[in-house]
């Protein structure tokens, strides 16, 4: 018997009641925990199963309005629908006893995105308190639990409106300091309502609701920058594996592709079998119109588009159902797709002139790509062994086995802070890829300055990111310059550089900028590092009339051990955010392009003069 291991014997084999099983084995159900600072997190997850069920009903013609209250200091959600309400019955055993609810019924639920009578049971059992109230015809049945057991229960007569409340608050114990981010949980409800023309969600007061589905989405995403109106179909299906099927899609001067998929009004931001589906036949739609045999990537390239399906007995690959696996449906919806997509061209002649101007443009810097081979496989001989300016750290991103969320890689400016980082860093989760002075301003640059430039060569290759940004090998992304103009103008060049080349890093909160102190305020017995002029002032105050005040210029002014704590527990952060800036190409240009005398005019028209006597 090995060292150390138990007898193995009947006294080892244990038993668990199905909340018990879900507590202890929580990513079976949700997936990753974290704590709420990612889209994907658990919590999020939580919320998510409950307004399925909210969802499910308007899908089934009851309830065009849901009710979500959220308390961002506690943690603590509601979420009120007005469907039919779940039977009064059996209101305890729907949210308690797996494998029990109204999905299995076709007659009462179809195309559903709740097939497995899980959902509100894992947030049960993951909420410290959770409360259900069923309303039916004037009557009412309202449970509460306790980390998913009963603890109270009552019935009465009631006035108000069929439908279904849940609250719940999610179990500290098993989300340690977690909090929901407002943005995160607003794209949530964004993505419902695209997906549900005529629903209703409101949160804290705040509606989302969409007239035109999936075209909105598109209008959205797309913003400004779309080459051509979108185009857009709504397709229903007879004797098909599926019942109903949507598109939409246009283009921008993006590089690579943002497709949005859904099932049953459930968004799989993981894909499927759907997406597969959607990609293949666009590009046979694309070849059918134009008589080319263009490559997908080359077709695609730019695209923003979103395919919605319904079907009555969708397989997910998990229960947090974030990819749908249904093979059976592959072979049809590509053959469906071609047909919309050529019908659509045929009928938008200027949009599709557009389009395939688009198309010839990438196959033309795709061929002209081509000549720098020579030099990009030369570079990654080069790199091949060792990248100069990266240190790097034992632990890396695994996004498919939901490990090294927590690494991060600073890109430092010169060697001197970059020293300091990298003696200060945590060896195991932080890297340092050192910055020599000023890059390259790419904003009017196309993507084979990438290659001909070493030093941002030398970054994409350390990210991983040299063929898609899903392969980053790092949580964060974390800008570290000087609080000075020229660190100041490093980190805009290094924004511009994600921006224009690598935005989906940026999109998925991937992007930071590292806030260092910029004082130091001190007397013969405590010292504070200051972030602000009134931190500072609070400081002096504290330390009192002879305090040394130190100002931090560059990051290679802090010595290594200083630099431990700014980089360590009490790091701060500041995410680099465009979701709400629907103009950010257009800016990037306007302030990081060659109109430099339009530029100089804005400043001077813009100009605050202060007329205070010195």
């Amino acid at each position: 018997m090995a060292k150390g291991l138990a007898t193995y014997d009947e006294s080892q084999i244990q038993h668990l009641e199905a909340l018990e099983h879900i507590r202890l084995r929580t990513g079976m159900y949700i997936g990753r925990k974290g704590d709420g600072s990612q889209y994907e997190d658990g919590i999020y997850i939580l919320l998510k199963e409950v307004i399925d069920n909210a969802v499910d009903e308007f899908m089934m013609g009851f309830g065009k309005r849901v009710v979500i209250k959220l308390n961002y200091a506690s943690g603590e959600v509601s979420v009120r629908d007005y469907g039919r309400g779940i039977p009064l019955g059996k209101v305890i055993d729907c949210v308690s006893q797996i494998n029990t609810g109204g999905k299995y019924n076709d007659a009462v639920f179809q195309c559903s995105v709740g097939m497995n009578g899980v959902g509100t049971k894992a947030v049960n059992a993951l909420s410290e308190r959770f409360t259900v109230r069923s309303q039916r015809e004037g009557k009412f049945v309202e449970a509460t639990f306790m980390r998913g057991q009963l603890v109270d229960q009552r019935e009465g007569e009631s006035k108000e409106r069929n439908g279904t409340y849940i609250s719940f608050l999610p179990d500290a114990t098993i989300f340690p300091k977690f909090a929901f981010r407002e943005e995160h949980v607003q794209r949530r409800l964004r993505m419902y309502a695209y997906l549900n023309a005529g629903l209703t969600l409101d949160l804290n007061g705040e509606s989302f609701c969409s007239e035109n589905g999936l075209l909105d989405l598109i209008n959205a995403e797309a913003a400004m920058e779309q080459l051509y109106e979108p185009l857009h179909a709504r397709v229903k299906v007879e004797g098909l594996s599926f019942v109903q099927f949507e598109v939409a899609f246009t283009h921008t001067n993006h590089m690579g592709e943002d497709t949005y998929s859904f099932v049953n009004g459930q968004y799989t931001n993981d894909g499927g079998t759907h997406l597969t589906a959607f990609k293949e036949g666009f590009l046979k739609g694309v070849q059918e119109f134009s008589k080319k045999r263009y490559e997908g990537e080359i077709a695609r390239d730019g695209i923003v588009a979103a395919i919605a399906v319904r079907l009555q007995e969708p397989v997910f690959e998990s229960q947090t159902k974030n990819k749908l696996g249904n093979p059976e449906i592959r072979a049809e919806l590509v053959a469906e797709v071609r047909k919309v997509v050529e019908n659509e061209l045929h009928r938008h002649p200027e949009a599709a002139e557009r389009l395939l101007n688009k198309v010839e443009e990438t196959r033309k810097l795709r061929e002209d790509m081509k000549g720098l081979r020579k030099m990009v496989q030369e570079r990654a001989k080069q790199s091949a062994v060792r990248v100069e300016e990266l240190v790097d750290c034992k632990q890396h991103l695994d996004k498919a086995k939901g490990k090294g969320e927590e690494t991060m890689i600073f890109l430092v400016e010169g060697k001197s802070a970059g020293g300091t980082v990298a003696t200060a860093r945590d060896t195991q989760t932080q890297a340092v890829f050192k910055l020599r002075g000023k890059p390259l301003n790419v904003c009017d640059l196309k993507r084979d300055a990438i290659y001909k430039n070493k030093e941002f060569y030398d970054l994409v290759k350390t990210l991983g990111i040299e063929q898609t940004p899903d392969t980053l090998r790092y949580g964060k992304v974390v800008l570290a310059t000087d609080a000075d103009v020229d660190g100041l103008h490093i980190r805009n060049l290094l924004i511009t550089f994600f921006l224009r080349f690598f935005d989906h890093i940026i999109r998925d909160g991937r992007l930071f900028i590292l806030e260092t102190p910029l004082f130091r305020v001190r007397n013969a017995k405590q010292s504070f590092y200051c972030y602000t002029d009134d931190e500072r002032e609070a400081a002096i105050k504290t330390c009192g009339a002879k305090a040394e005040i130190t100002r931090f210029k560059g990051l290679g002014e802090i010595n290594a051990k200083e630099f431990k704590d700014f980089i360590g527990e009490g790091i701060r952060l500041t995410p680099v955010n465009i979701h709400n800036d629907v103009y950010v190409q257009e800016t990037l240009r306007f302030f990081m392009g060659a109109n430099t005398s339009e530029r100089r005019q804005y400043i001077l028209d813009n100009l605050v003069v202060d007329n205070t006597d010195v």
